[in-house]
């Protein structure tokens, strides 16, 4: 029993260090620029999509808004008290939405973490995520025009934590904070990715998420929902199931519908939503990420 059970962590041992040889530095890498975009450039990314609201851009405006959401490197529950200083500010409840859509999604230090798995799912992982802020802007222009979608109330702009007169001392801070906040997450998904390795065939992979079947991608969007931790914690795990054999499509469902229904972010959300349209909310996620992974399986 005792030789089983010094074999196995062996095993586990070999997994876990190959598959954190080839994430960490990405993990570290998008720390640091995410940091940097966050004490640096986050404030001229929000006061520039401010700016825009006195425009008259019309739907331009969605994929502008879009593009912004992605740059910006704040959380769901930083988001929000934003959005609701751009909304007092006059903005458009169709430009607020794809904003919020597209920075749920992806972020700059997301980015990063992501280009570990190769350029073909950074690139739709990108690109995906865009549209899908674009989509959400979208629909809000046709069927709430002139009509509220958001309610904001209570919300204030949260004061920045960034606030030390050193440059770089500010700069540290929020890397530290940064990696308190994602070092777990980082490290448990390396060791579910190496408990996969280990225990579940890279058939049993194929079978569920390979291929161009349509089942794979619902199979990958619906898991999605309760397996996604934080964007770290999922690359080791998505690495690991692209080299089992899962699906281009499949990949970019999961991709879509974790960040989208992560718990955090579906409380925050249901505050500023209210139940029906927080339905809707969840209801356009889960086709969006459906009908995207079908199309990624046959353009990839």
């Amino acid at each position: 029993m005792i030789d089983i059970l010094h074999r196995e962590a062996i095993y586990f041992w070999y997994y876990f260090s190959v598959q954190f040889e080839q994430i960490f530095w990405y993990w570290v890498l998008g720390m640091v620029i995410g940091s940097f975009v966050s004490v640096f450039i986050k404030d001229h990314i929000h006061n520039l999509f401010r700016s825009l609201g006195s425009k008259k851009l019309g739907a331009l405006g969605i994929v502008i808004a879009s593009a912004l959401g992605i740059a910006s490197p704040l959380c769901m529950y930083g988001t929000i008290p934003i959005a609701a200083s751009f909304s007092k500010s006059g903005m458009s409840d169709d430009w607020l939405a794809a904003f919020m859509m597209s920075s749920i999604l992806l972020n700059p230090q997301l980015i990063i973490y992501s280009a570990a798995l190769g350029q073909t799912a950074l690139m739709v992982r990108i690109v995906t995520c865009f549209l899908e802020g674009i989509a959400a802007g979208v629909l809000i222009r046709i069927f709430y025009r002139g009509k509220p979608f958001f309610n904001f109330k209570g919300f204030e702009e949260p004061k920045s934590r960034d606030t030390d007169p050193s440059l770089l001392f500010r700069f540290l801070k929020n890397l530290v904070r940064n990696v308190k906040a994602t070092a777990l997450y980082f490290l448990l998904g390396i060791v579910l990715s190496a408990l996969f390795q280990r225990y579940v065939p890279a058939e049993a992979m194929i079978a569920l998420f390979g291929g161009n079947e349509a089942f794979g991608v619902f199979m990958a969007a619906t898991i999605g929902v309760p397996l996604y931790m934080c964007g770290g914690g999922t690359i080791p795990l998505l690495q690991t199931w692209l080299y089992d054999g899962m699906s281009m499509g499949s990949v970019a469902s999961f991709m879509l519908t974790g960040p989208a229904t992560k718990i955090t972010n579906l409380g925050a959300l249901k505050i500023v939503l209210g139940i029906k349209r927080f339905l809707l909310y969840l209801l356009f996620v889960m086709l969006f990420s459906f009908i995207t992974g079908i199309i990624v399986n046959i353009i990839v």
